[in-house]
């Protein structure tokens, strides 16, 4: 990738710019000196597709047009930003590969089968994936992973998580990232001690268990709380997101600091280093 002027504007364009996500994302970029809007991208069946958004949406937006088209949408952009559903992600990120284009994606639900077509993209192109984009979340998990190392064996692990009644994928993607932190520190494959779901005569909980548990209602934007429970006393873990703004803002500030980077498949913690 060729090097830019570090006075330029970067230019983003935002997928899903009609979604609970993406009207904030819209915000952030507006807020942040040293960035602009150039492409704004829905889905085929959003009722606003082709139209101006310059109209009193509610939102404060440039005077563009929403496009279904990606390539259209995302012409002449430094990077795009993206939450949307997992379905779409892939087809934005496969188009990206093509226009060698970074991408920073907030999408969760993820496969294992569909990760792997993250970590290929990554091959070709910058990738930033993060299933949560707030400083607050990768602080907690670098915790997590330290307790669970001082703390050892003999305290169980229960991850429990909430959200608002309208999130499809369950157990939510930043409370597995937050297991799988845990079960690392610990010397353990995620996927062998992962526990979603306990009803009925259960045997009795195995040592390398680790519980991640879901709650879906209301509006709550997002609760992760860790328990560590070991003999005679519990420690607790817990961040709440109290608005997306914070999500929204993460993503904007990693966009910018993706820019320029060589490809791979790149996470929130390696902003921070």
């Amino acid at each position: 990738m060729s090097a830019r002027d570090p006075m330029e504007e970067i230019k983003v364009a935002v997928c899903g710019a009609m979604g609970r996500m993406g009207r904030k994302v819209i915000q952030a970029i507006l807020a942040r000196p040293g960035m602009r809007i150039s492409g704004l991208i829905e889905g085929p069946d959003c009722p606003l597709a082709g139209q101006n958004l310059s109209d009193g949406q509610g939102v404060l937006r440039p005077d563009q047009t929403l496009t279904a088209d990606f390539a259209e949408g995302a012409r002449g952009a430094d990077v795009y930003i993206d939450f949307t559903t997992v379905p779409a992600s892939l087809s934005f990120l496969a188009r990206a590969v093509e226009m060698k284009l970074p991408a920073v994606i907030g999408t969760t639900g993820f496969s294992k089968a569909d990760q792997a077509a993250l970590k290929e993209a990554g091959r070709h192109i910058p990738v930033l994936w993060a299933p949560n984009m707030s400083l607050g979340i990768s602080a907690l998990s670098r915790a997590a992973a330290e307790m669970a190392k001082v703390l050892g064996p003999d305290y169980d692990v229960e991850i429990v998580e909430l959200h608002h009644r309208h999130k499809r994928d369950a157990p939510s993607g930043t409370a597995l990232k937050l297991m799988q932190a845990v079960a690392r520190a610990r010397g353990l494959d995620p996927d062998q001690c992962q526990v979603s779901g306990r009803q009925g005569l259960m045997a009795p909980r195995r040592e390398a268990e680790i519980g991640v548990l879901a709650g879906r209602g209301g509006d709550v934007v997002g609760d992760h709380t860790i328990y560590f429970l070991g003999p005679g006393e519990r420690l607790e873990l817990t961040h709440r997101a109290h608005a997306r703004d914070t999500f929204a803002q993460g993503a904007v500030r990693v966009a910018a600091w993706l820019v320029g980077r060589a490809p791979g498949l790149y996470s929130l913690e390696d902003t921070l280093v």
